[in-house]
């Protein structure tokens, strides 16, 4: 039969080792563009549809996200379906708003792990939400860290982080900017949308790796051009669609800043094809730029559904989907 979880099961059932154990897997597996394509964007008159598929090389279950948003009335819905390989049975459908934040985080937690200084990190953020707060769980969960020092241009909403955080037993702070919240970080997470679409990140320490999640279409603005002319390597968990459809690196190239070479594959840096951060210079800014994936998504929910069953989540539907002979 084919198991629901609605987004109380998937954070029940979610745990950051396994989600970070489960990407770490699906990154260091050969490389095939095949199995992940790009995703696609429906429009429609202020909606879009937003479709992210995938089937995974280490036998895991194939299957898609769907995300239906009306940024008009910030409305958006998410569904995750999973399919067996060999059976082509629907094995879950699952809410995907919290996979979606904690996959995003996970991997970057996974990213900043091999790019990041060794040590304990100084971590500032920008940002003080949902996914800002997944970040520092995620990362809490794979580095030590030293202290973490946070910007949101709402005094109240950097309290909130710092009260939400306070179980993590972590050194927390906040900055009235964002250059303050950043001077003296090993690690800087951008984690929140400019209101009219500039960026939140327009100068940065020697050293730094930058975690960058908040721009994703042409549209969108998070790291000035300066940041990316200055990194030394853009590390990417979708290199064509981080290279050709976010604003950032959009906007760098209209400005002349040359990115031959420059944008790595995550999968390259997990598998050991590519070094991520040069050895020889430690004064080198790292950058990671995520748009999402479906090897995200996928690999995330595969291990909530492991997870929910062990625990007894979910709810069996009645009825499913029968696969068909063809």
């Amino acid at each position: 039969m084919t198991l629901f979880l609605t987004d109380a099961d998937v954070r029940a059932a979610f745990e950051w080792t396994h989600a970070i154990a489960a990407l770490r897997s699906a990154y260091a597996a050969p490389p095939d563009e095949s199995r992940f394509p790009s995703r696609t964007m429906a429009r429609g008159e202020g909606l879009w549809l937003r479709t992210l598929s995938g089937v995974p090389g280490d036998g895991g279950p194939m299957g898609a996200k769907l995300i239906a948003a009306s940024p008009r009335h910030r409305r958006a819905s998410y569904l995750i379906s999973l399919f067996d390989q060999e059976s082509m049975e629907l094995t879950a459908l699952l809410d995907g708003h919290s996979i979606t934040g904690f996959r995003t985080a996970a991997t970057s937690a996974l990213a900043a792990d091999l790019l990041a200084p060794a040590g304990a990190l100084r971590v500032g953020v920008i940002g003080s939400g949902f996914e800002a707060q997944n970040h520092v769980r995620a990362l809490a969960a794979t580095r030590t860290l030293s202290s973490v020092t946070v910007f949101s241009p709402n005094p109240a909403s950097r309290t909130r982080f710092t009260r939400e955080l306070a179980d993590l037993g972590l050194s927390l702070a906040t900055a009235q900017s964002p250059e303050a919240a950043v001077a003296d970080a090993d690690l800087v997470i951008c984690a929140a949308r400019s209101r009219d679409e500039q960026p939140t990140l327009r100068e940065t320490p020697a050293g730094v790796t930058i975690v960058s999640i908040g721009s994703t279409l042409p549209e969108q603005r998070e790291l000035a051009t300066e940041v990316i002319a200055r990194a030394e390597v853009i590390v990417a968990d979708m290199a064509d669609e981080v290279a050709e459809d976010t604003g950032d690196l959009i906007a760098a190239r209209k400005a002349g800043v040359d990115l031959t070479g420059k944008v790595v594959p995550l999968a390259d840096v997990v598998s050991g094809r590519a070094p991520g951060r040069p050895a020889d210079d430690p004064d080198a800014v790292v950058i990671y730029k995520s748009v999402g994936s479906a090897a995200q998504d996928l690999a995330v929910a595969a291990m909530c559904v492991r997870r929910a069953a062990e625990l007894s989540l979910g709810t069996e539907l009645p009825v499913t989907i029968s696969p068909v002979s063809k």
